[in-house]
């Protein structure tokens, strides 16, 4: 009887502690210095035009990424990136998938402009000549592959009318959503209205 009341103490101090998890006898389960670093997501035979693999994550608790730009006075552009369920890699992160976690890629008309560890880019106007050009933020994981949803990458992307230097006609920019098959938002921090013309 005495072993019976010894493992039901024993018991008593777990459930106290956490539940099972209190009284795991090793660390497998989770790492000391960070997050799990096991595989997430299901890798897919489709691929971004550099070759990159696509992650498949559910659409739950997935990834999301909005982008919204403002012209500045330079005839460059302020690029903000708002992102949920995502959180940017320092440089030097291991190359290893983390749900939600990664850094983004930003493309103008389909050209890889820059590879961004922040929610912001300064986009400069020699990049954006006269005409509409579409601007893409899409987000890679830290192994670089895509993280997508139902097949299609995690990006949102935004039209912008650079008009000539010295122009009356000042630069617009108009939100669109494109494939991301997450739901990204647009109306948030500043982003354009309904209508999709930028505040």
């Amino acid at each position: 009887m005495s072993w019976t009341r010894g493992l039901l103490a024993a018991l008593a101090v777990c459930a106290l502690l956490g539940g099972s998890a209190g009284c795991a006898t090793s660390d497998a389960h989770e790492r000391k210095d960070g997050p799990s670093a096991s595989p997430v997501g299901k890798l897919l035979d489709e691929a971004d035009e550099e070759g990159r693999l696509y992650r498949e994550v559910d659409k739950k608790g997935a990834p999301e990424v909005a982008i919204e730009i403002q012209p500045d006075s330079d005839d460059s552009w302020d690029v903000t990136l708002t992102v949920h369920h995502f959180r940017f890699s320092p440089v030097g992160t291991r190359s290893v998938p983390v749900a939600g976690r990664g850094i983004a890629h930003l493309y103008v008309d389909g050209r890889t402009i820059a590879r961004l560890r922040t929610a912001e880019y300064h986009l400069d106007g020699d990049l954006v000549p006269r005409g509409t050009h579409h601007v893409t933020a899409r987000l890679y994981a830290d192994d670089g592959t895509v993280w997508a949803v139902h097949g299609k990458p995690v990006e949102s992307t935004a039209d912008i009318t650079a008009s000539e230097a010295g122009s009356a006609a000042p630069p617009t920019a108009t939100t669109t959503m494109s494939g991301s098959g997450t739901g990204a938002r647009t109306d948030t921090g500043g982003s354009p209205d309904p209508g999709g013309k930028a505040s």
